[in-house]
């Protein structure tokens, strides 16, 4: 079984119920939830907009490989009412939002996937939940623990 961790994040509705909606789901579609973060409200990154955020990570053991991850966070995020996706760096507000940070120690870059997440330590509103469930995790790329990495990123 795989270790994965993933991003949370939901900026309209309920945010709380949107974000216990996906970990359910989660657990349903891809494996054992081990771990989840609190809870952190934050602000928008990347767009302007009068909503605020609620994210989270999640530690979920699975038996799928990270393509099929992705497939099951994406069909998650339909189901939830997300429509549409972010493209080329354009944010806009959204129900949920499922990102795959980590896949154990994998490295993976195709044109349909990225592990680790890219701009995962550029990002505050992943890194805070993210090392308050993984602060020992050691990031495949950059051979840090994500608490040591944890003070460089972006807010």
């Amino acid at each position: 079984m795989a270790k994965v961790y993933l991003s949370l994040g939901t900026n309209l509705g309920d945010k709380p119920a949107n974000l216990q909606a996906a970990v359910a789901r989660l657990q349903a579609k891809i494996g054992n939830v081990v771990s989840l973060s609190s809870f952190y409200e934050t602000q928008p990154w990347g767009f302007v907009s009068q909503h605020s955020f609620l994210n989270a990570a999640v530690c979920v053991e699975t038996a799928l490989s990270p393509v099929e991850v992705l497939q099951a966070t994406q069909a998650i995020e339909r189901e939830l009412g997300r429509t549409h996706k972010s493209v080329d760096g354009v944010y806009a507000d959204r129900l949920i939002d499922l990102d795959l940070l980590l896949y154990d120690d994998y490295v993976l870059q195709t044109d349909e996937l990225t592990v680790p997440h890219p701009l995962m330590t550029e990002r505050a509103f992943v890194m805070d939940p993210l090392c308050e469930i993984a602060a020992d995790v050691v990031h495949p790329v950059f051979h840090r623990t994500l608490a040591e990495l944890k003070g460089t990123e972006g807010t």
